[in-house]
């Protein structure tokens, strides 16, 4: 065979084998593909059965916290703010005085006006006590009276009995006419004197009867109270104990302790009864409400373990809560305008539900939270509470 036959056949083989060792490491590289594929399967299935299966997640989660809105409960012009935004206060910390200058003059005036009640009332007992002795003497009166009508019928029963004798003894002409007509006279006399005794008993009756009805009169405004008890010293307290109050509320307090968010009050601004002044933010009683999809919420149940990362801290501080309830409805059900699922243009959405979740104290103190602040919340599904 020449030398051109065999460089010839030599160069029919080449391709056959660099398509062998192309076909070879084909397969190879297949063959890898498919054990990575298989191994990535497996991994991601023991993740699922052992964390995937046992959690749910979110990231639509955001801080919230009971926000208490500063207003005041009476009408003035501001004398002093107390506070600045961003500022942190206490419960109870005073926070904008109001001028109390006409608040100062009602008290005067109502503590005033609550010592004329009880100088009234007083009087209203001693006149009760005055009436009663008048009353009692007015009684006495009547009983003098009956005396001296008895005594008044015992000298006419006496005078007639002596006109009587004599008128027997002048038909005999034994008793002159000066006796007789004296006897007459003192019978005319004794009975004028029963007349005018019982008459002066009606007097005496009529006259009790007005001091027992002044004394009832008297007695209505003192019955069943004290002094202090009395209504009209109790209405000038209850004046009073307002009027007091409406000093004390001339000096804003804060209800909650937290961060002074939203200020919007300056010195010399008229602020009327309810108008918003500021709002209190209580960080340390924040919590999340994470809003997880419909199809997630299946296991989560009140009392389940919850882990959280937030976006201020990054993911290496973890925040831990708890699951404190679900809420009665998604947030497309609580709109402003509710979407019209009954309607013929509908379209299916995957639904959220917010989860409240309450966060530990004590890591809030390490690391406050603000409102609205975004979170990542996973659920531990695991063990139903």
């Amino acid at each position: 065979m020449t030398a051109t036959s065999l460089r010839s056949a030599e160069t029919h083989r080449r391709p056959s084998v660099v398509a062998n060792v192309l076909a070879t490491r084909r397969g190879q590289l297949l063959t890898l593909l498919g054990a990575v594929v298989l191994i990535g399967v497996v991994v991601w299935l023991l993740w699922w059965l052992a964390v995937a299966s046992r959690e749910v997640a979110t990231d639509n989660a955001y801080v919230g916290a009971e926000v208490a809105q500063v207003t005041p409960l009476i009408s003035g012009p501001v004398a002093k703010v107390l506070v600045s935004e961003t500022q942190s206060v206490a419960a109870g910390q005073p926070l904008v005085l109001l001028d109390d200058a006409d608040a100062r003059i009602a008290v005067a005036q109502a503590s005033a006006e609550l010592g004329q009640a009880e100088r009234r009332v007083k009087g209203y007992f001693a006149n009760a006590q005055t009436t009663a002795a008048q009353e009692a003497a007015r009684t006495a009166d009547v009983a003098r009276a009956n005396a001296d009508i008895a005594s008044a019928e015992a000298d006419l029963t006496r005078a007639r009995t002596d006109l009587a004798r004599r008128q027997a003894l002048a038909r005999s002409g034994a008793v002159s006419g000066d006796e007789l007509t004296s006897a007459q006279d003192k019978f005319s006399t004794a009975q004028a004197a029963l007349v005018a005794a019982r008459a002066a008993r009606s007097q005496a009756l009529a006259n009790r009867a007005a001091a027992g009805g002044s004394h009832s009169a008297a007695t209505v405004l003192v019955a069943g109270a004290a002094v202090d008890d009395n209504p009209e010293v109790a209405a000038a307290r209850a004046k009073l104990d307002a009027a007091q109050l409406a000093l004390q509320r001339t000096v804003i307090r804060a209800p909650v302790a937290g961060i002074v968010s939203r200020k919007q009050v300056e010195v010399g601004q008229q602020v009327q009864a309810g108008t918003p002044l500021m709002a209190i933010t209580p960080i340390d009683q924040a919590y999340v409400d994470a809003n997880f999809k419909e199809v997630q919420l299946k296991k989560v149940a009140v009392g389940q373990p919850v882990t959280l990362t937030s976006d201020l801290y990054g993911s290496g501080v973890k925040f831990h809560g708890r699951v404190k309830g679900l809420a009665g409805g998604t947030g497309a059900a609580f709109s402003l305008i509710p979407a019209q699922n009954a309607s013929g243009n509908w379209i299916k959405v995957v639904q959220r539900l917010p989860v409240r979740i309450t966060l530990d104290p004590a890591e809030l103190q390490r690391h406050p939270l603000r409102v609205g602040l975004s979170m990542t919340a996973t659920i531990d599904v695991s063990g139903r509470r």
